[in-house]
């Protein structure tokens, strides 16, 4: 009982906020999803977009048919990640941030921006320590 008196009394500074934006990246242009370092360039810009603070990334390359590239950047506020198939020219994108002060959502346009496809099914979500479901981005 004394815990769940402890927990009422958190004020909303003490509420860790997750920011979740995530989405399906439909008809891009082949030669853009195999270029390795373009996508890198991208998503270090896009961590840069979204206020977090870089602590590592990787990239890799996949050949063949199927192949495509992924980039996965940590950030001290979570993680940003894309994965594409030049074969389906398609790629999928999560961006993941916690912090009020961070901004996934502007980080996930740059993105699409950059890589213009032809259609984007995009999601949102909070991710909240408590249940407030008064708070939204």
């Amino acid at each position: 009982m004394e815990q769940v008196e402890e927990n009422k009394e958190k004020n909303q500074e003490d509420i860790i906020v997750g920011k979740h934006v995530y989405g399906n990246l439909y008809g891009m242009d082949e030669s853009l999803l195999e270029n390795e370092e373009f996508l890198r360039n991208t998503m270090i810009e896009a961590a840069k977009i979204a206020n977090a603070t870089l602590v590592e990334v990787k990239s890799w390359s996949f050949p063949g048919k199927k192949g495509g590239v992924s980039v996965i950047i940590l950030v001290t506020e979570s993680h940003l990640a894309l994965h594409t198939w030049k074969e389906y020219n398609y790629a999928t994108l999560d961006i993941y941030t916690c912090g009020e002060h961070t901004k996934p959502d502007v980080a996930f346009e740059h993105v699409v921006n950059a890589l213009k496809p032809k259609r984007v099914v995009k999601h949102k979500t909070l991710r909240l320590s408590s249940l407030d479901e008064t708070r939204s981005f």
